[in-house]
C-alpha cells in the first residue's frame, strides 16, 4: 500500500537519506526540496525515482557532497559560480541572493554556474525567482545522451531548459523540457515500470531505432525533438550552459570512469529580467491578456496546470509515495 506523507515529512526523509550516504545538511537541503517538489506535483520522473542515482554516484566519488560553491561577483549583471564538484541545487541557492541583487539593479542579470551536477528537473530552480516576480529562464548541460543533426552516436546531452512568467496573485506560469523527444528521466521510468518505447525515440548502439529503454541508455542515443530544431535548441544550451560556464561539453564527460556514477559533472545558466524595468509596457496586464486570449482560443489549460492541481491536492491530502519508493528510502536510509 502506498504511504501518504506531508510535504515537510518526505523531505526531511529524504534530507535524511543524503546526509546518511555523505551530503551536507546545507547541501542536502535544497537537493531534497527539488526532488520531493516533483514528486508532490507528479512529476514521477524527477522525483524519488531519482534517489538511488544520487545515491549511487555518492558513493562513487565522482560527486562531492560537501562541496562549497565559490561565487565571483564577475560584471554589474553576472554572477560566476564554481560549485566545486558539487550538486547544482545548493550552488544556485547559494548565489540567488547575489543575482536578485544584480537583476534588481540592472534590470536583468544571469548566473554561470560550472562543475556542478544537475539531475532533477529545471522548473524547481526557478520557480521561486518567478513567485518574486522575475522572469526566469534557466539551461542545463549534461553527460552526452542525444545524437546532432542526423547523427548516429550521441554527442549532446538532453539539454533541458525551463521558463518561468510571473503572475502577481498567482502562481508563476512555467515549464522545462528537454531538448529530446523523451527526457532521461521517462526513459528511466519505463524501465523501472517494464514498458516500451514509442517509436522515434532513440537509437541502439548501433544507431538502429529502437523502442527499448534499456537498449537507448546501454551506449543508445536519444533522438532530438523536432528533428534538426531540437538538435539546434540543444547546441545553444550546449553554449550557453557549458562553454560560457566554463563547464564540460557533454561529449567531454568522465562519469564512467567512477562505476554507479548517474549525474553529470556540467554546468547551468540562470538569467533572471525585472519586466517592471522596462518603460510603459504594462507586462502584468498584456501577459494576462495573452492568457486569456490562449484560454478563448480553445486551448483548456495553460502549462504547469496540471501540476499545480496536483500540489494543491498533495498539500490537503498528503504526498502519496508508492510501496517500492517508501521500501527504497527506508533501505537506504539504513
Amino acid at each position: 500500500m502506498p504511504q501518504t506523507v506531508s510535504f515537510t515529512e518526505l523531505t526531511e526523509l529524504v534530507t535524511n537519506v543524503l546526509v546518511r550516504h555523505g551530503v551536507s545538511h546545507e547541501n542536502a537541503g535544497p537537493v531534497a526540496d527539488s526532488i520531493v517538489a516533483c514528486e508532490r506535483d507528479g512529476t514521477a520522473s524527477h522525483g524519488l525515482l531519482r534517489v538511488p542515482g544520487y545515491v549511487a554516484t555518492l558513493k562513487s566519488g565522482w560527486v562531492d557532497g560537501r562541496a562549497i560553491p565559490i561565487i565571483e561577483d564577475a560584471a554589474p549583471g553576472l554572477v560566476a559560480t564554481d560549485a566545486a564538484n558539487g550538486f547544482a541545487q545548493p550552488a544556485l541557492r547559494a548565489s540567488a541572493p547575489l543575482l536578485r541583487d544584480k537583476a534588481k539593479q540592472q534590470g536583468i542579470a544571469a548566473v554561470a554556474i560550472r562543475n556542478s551536477h544537475h539531475f532533477g528537473a529545471v522548473w524547481p530552480d526557478i520557480e521561486p525567482f518567478a513567485t518574486e516576480e522575475f522572469i526566469a529562464l534557466a539551461m542545463v548541460n549534461g553527460r552526452r545522451r542525444m545524437v546532432a543533426w542526423g547523427g548516429k552516436r550521441k554527442v549532446f546531452g538532453t539539454s533541458p531548459m525551463g521558463f518561468a512568467c510571473p503572475r502577481p496573485g498567482k502562481l508563476p506560469l512555467d515549464w522545462d523540457q528537454a531538448s529530446s523527444v523523451m527526457a532521461q528521466g521517462d526513459v528511466l521510468l519505463a524501465v523501472q515500470n517494464g514498458e516500451a518505447l514509442p517509436e522515434g525515440v532513440g537509437l541502439d548502439s548501433a544507431g538502429r531505432p529502437t523502442t527499448d529503454p534499456r537498449a537507448l541508455l546501454d551506449d543508445g542515443a536519444a533522438l532530438p525533438f523536432g528533428g534538426y530544431k531540437g538538435a539546434s535548441i540543444a547546441f545553444m544550451i550546449e553554449l550557453i550552459a557549458g562553454a560560457l560556464t566554463g563547464a564540460c561539453f557533454g561529449y567531454e564527460d568522465r562519469s564512467s570512469e567512477y562505476p554507479g556514477a548517474q549525474t553529470s559533472k556540467a554546468g547551468q545558466t540562470v538569467i533572471l529580467i525585472d519586466p517592471t524595468r522596462v518603460p510603459g509596457n504594462r507586462y502584468f496586464e498584456r501577459v494576462e491578456g495573452l492568457f486569456a486570449a490562449i484560454g478563448e482560443s480553445g486551448s483548456e489549460r495553460l502549462p504547469a496546470d496540471r501540476r499545480y492541481w496536483r500540489r494543491e491536492r498533495a498539500l490537503r491530502e498528503g504526498i502519496n509515495v508508492p510501496d517500492r519508493d517508501w521500501v527504497t528510502l527506508q533501505d537506504l536510509l539504513r
